[in-house]
């Protein structure tokens, strides 16, 4: 096979570029207008609570944080195998991170060890669903009740996925969706904030909207708006909602197609598990949303190995993230045990190119190759 398969491919249905021009000809491009309501109806209605469509996902983040008012002292509770910005947004407000390592057969946080780590000061937990996999809700709904702390559902990688057919997004008082140009639906750069409290959403549209009330004003509220609290520039662009709303009309099905699949690669690399590799988790609760395959080998040298086999025949298949509290900016502010599970994944997790233009059955037969000959 000559051409290179790439590890990520946006989906592209057949309205972007229509839903583009009219608001280019309609000279109202910047966030706010018709399709950022469009949009944000769509996804009120398909998950529930109160939408705002942001420029990112760590923008949400970043809203969370703000609209908790999170403070130096407060302590809030993460996995180290995410994101940057999943810290980055508490850190920006002086919290105290911790950190709680992944489950052992999935990088998802271990809620075994997640009591241990929550004091008097703990201020919120940020559960993140790898792959789309929901955490178990029962039992995050049991500690927050014992404990009193808020929940931001770290949702980047989750639109579309349900726990127990309840939407992920209206399940903790805050959630936050990625659209990025690597997510199962995208718009480049984009991302949203799901509100679940009634009484949090006028705070939260004002930090939106640059600590001003303006959202208040565009609906005729008020005749004048103001700098009302601290906020910033968290708007998306009429631009890439109209892009992003395009993509909203034929979710389902790429859904459904992505799925298939997830499928194809779980059937055909399930005897991969005798070799003791690991394959993808996905408990009884989760109805995940297709979108991370991948593998987790015996070691950092089968890994290697096979990523470089993959590359030679034009396969791009890639690790994926550094543990936060091994980074070059945390590790020397680490104060916590070892989180051997996190560390598992970051060394030995690969992932496989997964979207509508993957050749399913050359990357499987190249990775059965791989392994025929060892």
């Amino acid at each position: 096979m000559k051409e290179k398969v790439p590890f990520s491919k946006p989906y592209r249905s057949e309205n972007e570029a229509k839903f583009i021009e009219e608001v280019l000809n309609s000279g109202k491009t910047a966030g706010g207008g018709k399709y950022t309501q469009l949009t944000q109806n769509f996804i009120e209605n398909q998950i529930g609570g109160n939408c705002l469509l942001t420029n990112s996902c760590t923008a949400a983040l970043e809203i969370s944080a703000l609209l908790l008012d999170i403070q130096a002292g407060d302590e809030i509770i993460l996995p180290s195998y995410t994101f940057p910005s999943s810290a980055n947004a508490f850190l920006l407000r002086g919290a105290t991170i911790k950190f709680v390592d992944s489950q052992a057969n999935h990088p998802n946080m271990d809620l075994n060890h997640l009591e241990e780590l929550i004091s008097e000061k703990t201020k919120a937990i940020v559960p993140m669903y790898y792959g789309g996999v929901s955490s178990d809700w029962q039992r995050l709904k049991a500690l927050h009740e014992k404990h009193k702390f808020y929940i931001i559902e770290e949702a980047a990688q989750a639109y579309g996925a349900s726990y127990f057919n309840k939407p992920l997004g209206y399940l903790g008082d805050l959630a936050v969706f990625s659209f990025h140009e690597t997510k199962n639906i995208s718009c480049g750069e984009g991302g949203a904030l799901i509100v679940n409290k009634k009484e949090w959403i006028e705070p939260a549209e004002i930090i939106w909207e640059k600590g001003t009330n303006r959202a208040a004003f565009k609906r005729g509220e008020i005749d004048k708006y103001e700098w009302v609290a601290l906020g910033s520039s968290y708007v998306n662009s009429e631009l890439n909602a109209a892009y992003l709303l395009a993509q909203f009309e034929q979710s389902s099905y790429w859904l459904e197609e992505r799925k298939k699949q997830w499928n194809y690669y779980f059937e055909q690399l399930s005897f991969l598990e005798e070799k003791g590799i690991l394959l993808p988790q996905i408990p009884d609760f989760a109805n995940h949303n297709a979108h991370i395959f991948y593998l987790v080998l015996n070691s950092t040298e089968e890994l290697q190995a096979l990523k470089n086999h993959l590359s030679e025949n034009g396969i791009d298949a890639l690790t994926h993230y550094r543990c936060l509290h091994k980074s070059s900016y945390f590790r020397d502010k680490y104060e916590g045990e070892e989180l051997l599970n996190a560390e598992k994944f970051e060394s030995r997790l690969l992932r496989l190119p997964l979207h509508s233009d993957v050749p399913l059955e050359y990357v499987a037969s190249k990775i059965i190759d791989f392994f025929r000959a060892q």
